[in-house]
């Protein structure tokens, strides 16, 4: 899809008595030009059997180089759906859905599209982090040795690239030939990171990757997220609010399965539409 789609028509924020900051907080406009839309979703709804739905008619944009937080209770559709954009859901036996998801104007559940050159696009990072048990050279290039990859200038130059994108490089470029479980958690997080990216996809979906990390090791991640943005497209999910409002240019809110509201993360946090959100952004709800 190649059209850019003008700023949505937002009344001005009221003036909050709190400020939030956040990621979307670039430049003197409060309100950033809206970039293309990158993922599209469109009444999308998702059963794990035909009695159980969890997803209910789900529409939304998700910009091109931007960080993406789904927020919200736990069980209310956010994994899920996150899982559906690179269709790992299609491991489960007797899942179903209705609705599209488009991908750069393509539907990812185009019985013509192979799944493997999906999954090579969108990369994913996981709640808990999870390095095989090999060196960490050997973690970074996996998928490239897989795919067929033996020359090794280009190994070499993936490992580089791909390590100094996850801000790991300096801090292992001595042992690379060690073993990843001797990494410490953030450090290993990072290493995940640096694998999902060396087969340098176009969008990065990140499920609660900070959850299992202390806060120095967040606050590394964090700011790796950030700068992964100039590159990718970031969807994370997370159940931390705080680390939304840091992070994120856009917030998602769900609740039982539904979108309750999207916006530019500051207005969701300071000025939501919807009382759900404002109850569940006070600790009223969840």
């Amino acid at each position: 899809m190649e059209d850019i789609h003008p700023a949505p028509n937002l009344d001005p924020m009221s003036q909050p008595s709190h400020s939030v900051t956040s990621a979307a907080e670039t430049g003197a406009s409060a309100a950033p030009i809206r970039k293309k839309d990158y993922i599209q979703v469109r009444d999308f709804s998702f059963n794990y059997t035909p009695a159980v739905r969890v997803l209910h008619g789900i529409t939304m944009d998700v910009p091109e180089n931007e960080v993406t937080a789904f927020i919200g209770p736990s069980g209310c559709g956010k994994t899920t759906l996150l899982r559906n954009f690179n269709r790992m859901n299609d491991l489960i036996d007797g899942i179903s859905h209705e609705g599209t998801i488009t991908v750069n104007g393509q539907d990812i559940f185009d019985p013509n599209l192979e799944v493997i050159s999906l999954r090579k696009r969108i990369g994913m990072v996981f709640q808990k982090s999870n390095p095989f048990p090999k060196s960490i050279y050997e973690n970074v290039v996996y998928s490239l040795r897989v795919a067929g990859q033996r020359n090794k200038e280009v190994l070499d130059e993936v490992v580089e690239r791909s390590l100094k994108g996850a801000a790991l490089w300096e801090e292992v470029k001595d042992r690379l030939q060690q073993s990843a479980l001797g990494l410490s958690g953030g450090q290993m997080q990072r290493l995940c990171i640096a694998r999902a990216i060396a087969n340098q996809p176009h969008i990065l979906l990140m499920d609660e990757p900070c959850s299992a990390l202390d806060p120095i090791a967040t606050a590394k991640v964090e700011e790796l997220i950030m700068e992964l943005k100039k590159q990718f497209t970031v969807v994370i999910v997370t159940h931390n609010m705080q680390q939304a409002a840091r992070i994120s240019d856009r917030t998602a809110y769900f609740y039982l399965g539904r979108l309750i509201e999207m916006d530019q993360t500051l207005k969701i946090f300071n000025n939501p539409q919807k009382k759900e959100t404002e109850d569940y952004i006070s600790g009223r709800l969840g």
